[in-house]
């Protein structure tokens, strides 16, 4: 399984790049994690829209959720002149539940799917889109939302945080990545600032070793500072390198 980086800032991207969108490919099937805005423009520099077989959105938040209504149009577009035959599965929250109407009434793109209407496996919803399996891990976020845990045809397991506040299950529901791309919106010294709603760099490096992860990349930055800083802090507390994502990457599981 390759994951690539479409963006990888927030709430706002530095110019000339996007709010959070990863592409996941593995051997023929092709998802969309995130369609934060400026991702589209990304996706499609990197493959054909068209061949897509799922999008996920982990919460309603604009930086991960905007480029969906550029990718509805597009997708309406190839539906009507016969380069795509079918709707694209798309996986969200059902809350707020104005945001997932603004979606669901409309059948022509997507085909939307609820995360929790899911069948059950513990305390994760799951879902299959082509060779991948697809666990909906819970987050703590001001929206509801979830992290993922991907399978693909080979071994290794990729975990992405999503936008969470910190608790110690977390270091549970990431146990096995081989890959986790985890945000870090601020340095340490915002602790107090971010406690409800997101992880500090420092905070990600101390889950990823307790969860066990091979590897740990940063993602979810704060357009005024440099990853460089937030991967040096989070190597601290992970005890072993840490990259800071960065678009266009493609990093292997």
């Amino acid at each position: 399984m390759d994951v690539t980086v479409l963006g990888c800032w927030a709430p706002y991207p530095r110019a000339g790049g996007a709010c959070s969108g990863y592409l996941l490919r593995d051997r023929e099937t092709l998802v969309l994690l995130e369609a934060g805005n400026g991702s589209f423009s990304r996706l499609a520099a990197a493959v054909d829209f068209r061949a897509l077989s799922a999008v996920v959105v982990s919460h309603f938040h604009l930086d991960h959720c905007a480029d969906l209504f550029c990718l509805r149009h597009a997708l309406k577009g190839a539906r009507r002149d016969g380069s795509r035959a079918e709707p694209l599965t798309l996986f969200v929250p059902q809350e707020p539940r104005g945001e997932f109407e603004r979606l669901a009434g409309d059948n022509e793109a997507f085909t939307v799917r609820t995360i929790e209407s899911l069948p059950r496996k513990g305390d994760r919803r799951v879902a299959i889109a082509g060779s991948l399996e697809i666990e909906f891990l819970p987050t703590r976020h001001s929206s509801p939302g979830y992290g993922v845990a991907v399978s693909g045809s080979a071994r290794g397991c990729f975990v992405y945080s999503g936008d969470t506040a910190y608790f110690p299950e977390l270091a549970r529901h990431w146990a096995g990545a081989g890959l986790l791309l985890c945000e870090a919106t601020g340095l340490a010294r915002d602790s107090a600032q971010l406690k409800a709603v997101h992880l500090t760099s420092v905070q990600a490096g101390e889950l990823a070793r307790a969860s066990g992860a091979a590897r740990l990349v940063l993602t979810h930055f704060w357009p005024e500072y440099d990853p460089a800083v937030l991967a040096a802090e989070a190597a601290d507390a992970f005890g072993g390198p840490v990259l800071a994502a960065r678009e266009g990457e493609t990093y292997s599981i």
